[in-house]
């Protein structure tokens, strides 16, 4: 699986599938997304112009309950989730992790925002979406994690390390840093952070 984060949360899965989350700024018609998984509504992971630039007919997009009315008026190929349930696409089966803010109001629980935990050829990738360190995300088991270290709107560097060391992954890849929020030197802070025993993979 080839793995690119193209900007701060936007992430592409290349396999024997395509599939994006959050796509966000993207110029060029690529059209090639077979999935398209959206965490929450904000415009940072909910970009119109950048799904349509990866969309085609036959593109599925998976959305939160939050953004199903927005969907269905560019798609009519739409999986509507929820917090905390198990489901199944084709040969894909994938978890939705509650994703939420704890000490602010910027992604409140009750929103219904989710993370994913996907599994696809026999290795799991937990994308956070925005969200603290959780008692929810604490009962994830994968193998690969792309974990917010931004701050201010979600676990900042700290936080996001010992919640790294404590999931005992194989491999981390930090998102949510370098343009909107948090200069690139968080990730090689991180890295420090992080116990040597995990990789970590830098890909802003």
């Amino acid at each position: 699986m080839n793995i690119e984060v193209l900007k701060h949360s936007s992430i592409k899965l290349t396999g024997s599938k395509i599939i994006y989350f959050d796509p966000f700024q993207i110029e060029t018609n690529l059209n090639d997304a077979d999935y398209i998984f959206i965490t929450h509504d904000h415009y940072d992971h909910y970009d119109e112009k950048a799904i349509e630039m990866v969309m085609n007919g036959k593109t599925i997009l998976i959305v939160p309950t939050c953004l199903e009315e927005r969907v269905r008026m560019i798609s009519d190929k739409v999986l509507v989730v929820e917090p905390q349930n198990t489901y199944n696409i084709d040969d894909i089966t994938f978890t939705t992790i509650p994703s939420y803010n704890i000490n602010s109001s910027y992604h409140p629980k009750e929103n219904g925002y989710v993370g994913y935990n996907v599994l696809i050829d026999g290795i799991s990738y937990y994308i956070m979406g925005d969200t603290d360190h959780t008692i929810e995300s604490n009962q994830v088991k994968t193998d690969i994690c792309f974990v917010p270290i931004g701050g201010t709107y979600t676990m900042n560097v700290e936080e996001a390390a010992a919640y790294i060391n404590s999931l005992k992954v194989i491999k981390v890849i930090p998102i949510h840093y370098g343009s909107i929020v948090g200069d690139r030197n968080l990730a090689l802070k991180f890295r420090q952070l992080v116990n040597k025993d995990i990789e970590v993979e830098i890909l802003i």
